[in-house]
């Protein structure tokens, strides 16, 4: 059994198949109450992984009274999403901050290098084409 190399010393730089389009997390972080918004919010953009989680502000109360943001109790949404949606998603976002009753908060994105597999690959990225190639196989 011949064992292929992990890593090649050839200079040649592979490229992704066409179709294929590279993946972010996205962070948001909202209040508690308005968790379940966010989340249908983000599930509209093809988003078909996403993790809650519960967490608390750490500024003092009297800061947060003075901000208008009484509220400590926050959730973290860590969604995957497709980097070509990832503008699309964070102006939306940014504009349900501003406009939705109790609906402040912030997200961001961080890229991310790799994912094990095509099938998760194909998963995350909602490219269908992707998990049926790879089952035909």
């Amino acid at each position: 059994m011949k064992l292929k190399p992990i890593f090649s010393k050839s200079k040649s730089k592979k490229t992704a198949p066409v179709g294929h389009k590279k993946l972010k997390l996205l962070i948001t972080v909202v209040n508690r109450n308005k968790a379940e918004f966010f989340v249908d919010l983000l599930q509209g953009y093809e988003v078909n992984f996403q993790i809650r989680v519960l967490a608390n502000g750490t500024a003092k109360s009297e800061m947060l009274h003075l901000l208008g943001l009484e509220d400590e109790e926050k959730c973290v949404i860590f969604s995957v999403i497709r980097e070509d949606k990832a503008d699309e998603i964070l102006h939306v976002l940014q504009d349900k901050f501003s406009s939705v009753r109790g609906g402040k908060g912030i997200a961001f994105t961080t890229p991310l290098s790799s994912v094990i597999g095509v099938t998760v690959y194909g998963f995350l990225s909602n490219n269908k084409t992707v998990v049926k190639e790879n089952k035909d196989e």
